[in-house]
């Protein structure tokens, strides 16, 4: 049975509104306070935007690959059969001025308790990071991607649950369309499928001659509008790229993004030995985001059933760091839909956990029944692929906009 015309919202404030269908009512759920507060750019600028207190338990090392180090931040160690949620940023950014914000928002360490986190940054991006040498070859991006099992390796995880933004977000699809096996599903933010063209390579190279370094990242990592309407976030911003990240190891990385290839892949059945992403992903893009027409069709090129596209409204080019709540709650719904995380404590009750019911309801429109005994302990949950059919809704296409 088709769905049509169905519009699946996230609202924040005091109500909620779940799923709308034909023949269902609409549900509302209330909320104790809003759940999706974002940070301004003055507590973004006034705060430490690197390692907060809460990080103190965050593990420095220095991983050996086969083209070269790669410095890795981690927080716990493996937990069963669980996956390590792996991260990995944009360009001009480092996993500090990417993540800090989200993973330090109160109810994503809800989550991320239950896992053990592994901050990826890109070769010399970290701070403090040490100037490459001249005539330095920095990796491809196909290398950088094969650096991964290194660090998979190195702490012994089964497999990973990849966040990456940006460069990021490329890295981590090459890295899943290379070892497939090592990964158990992807969230995808501003990522672009495409390789750059003649005409987008010239418009670099101008760019290059014509404005500083931080200020043709910050093209890359912002809108039109944001940069002219948010200054005091671009400006913030702007001197964290200048201040905090290697100007030369980052012209590097800047360099090696913008002569990526194209990601290569296709929606099965549109083309002979068609390959995609076998794990589920969750597509994120802001609303007026740089990247809007590169996610949208990487979208198009991705398993129907197995992908969720979502598309933010007032969080610009960086929805981690202007959304953290609404990401997090997505982020619920896409792990919930992969067995992960059954039950949340509601912090509303006195104790004990319960079933989120706002969050359950999204993924049975999106997944098949969930099952009842899956835990985190347990053994790795198989990706789910339709809806429930209990509501006689039938199958579900999972490539849905969902607006938020």
């Amino acid at each position: 049975m088709k769905l049509r015309g169905h519009r699946i919202e996230l609202l924040t404030g005091l109500l909620l509104h779940d799923v709308t269908m034909a023949g269902l009512q609409e549900l509302r759920f209330p909320e104790e306070k809003p759940l999706l507060r974002g940070l301004d750019a003055t507590e973004l600028e006034n705060s430490d935007t690197f390692l907060l207190a809460e990080d103190t338990d965050w593990k420095e090392h220095d991983i050996e690959t086969p083209y070269g180090l790669l410095h890795v931040v981690i927080r716990g160690s493996p937990k069963g059969n669980r996956p390590a949620i792996l991260t990995y940023h944009d360009v001009g950014l480092n996993h500090k001025l990417c993540f800090n914000t989200f993973f330090n928002f109160e109810d994503m360490q809800e989550i991320t308790k239950h896992f053990v986190v592994c901050h990826v940054d890109a070769p010399g991006q970290q701070v403090g990071a040490s100037q490459f040498p001249q005539g330095y070859q920095f990796p491809s991006m196909e290398q950088l991607a094969a650096m991964l099992p290194s660090v998979v390796q190195h702490f012994g995880f089964k497999y990973v649950i990849g966040i990456g933004v940006g460069a990021g977000a490329y890295v981590l699809a090459k890295f899943a369309l290379i070892f497939p096996d090592l990964v158990e599903g992807l969230v995808l933010m501003n990522i672009d499928p495409n390789g750059k063209g003649w005409i987008d390579w010239a418009a670099t190279k101008l760019s290059g001659l014509t404005s500083t370094l931080p200020d043709t990242v910050l093209s890359h990592l912002f809108s039109q509008e944001e940069l002219m309407n948010n200054a005091e976030l671009v400006q913030s911003y702007r001197q964290q790229i200048g201040n905090v990240v290697n100007q030369a190891n980052l012209q590097l990385f800047w360099n090696m993004y913008n002569s990526r290839r194209d990601l290569d892949i296709n929606r099965p059945g549109t083309a002979p030995n068609a390959r995609t992403l076998r794990c589920p992903v969750m597509l994120v893009v802001g609303d007026n985001a740089p990247a809007e027409d590169g996610v949208v069709e990487c979208n198009s090129k991705l398993d129907p059933t197995t992908t969720t596209f979502l598309k933010m409204a007032d969080s610009g080019g960086l929805p981690q760091v202007t959304q953290p709540g609404k990401l997090t709650e997505a982020f619920k719904y896409f792990l919930q839909g992969m067995g992960y995380i059954a039950y949340l404590k509601d912090r509303r009750l006195s104790g004990g956990a319960v079933p989120s019911a706002s969050m359950t309801r999204l993924a049975r429109s999106r997944t098949a029944s969930l099952t009842s005994a899956s835990s985190v302990e347990g053994s790795r949950p198989q990706a789910c692929t339709h809806s429930e059919s209990s509501d006689g809704l039938g199958q579900v296409n999972h490539t849905m906009e969902v607006s938020c």
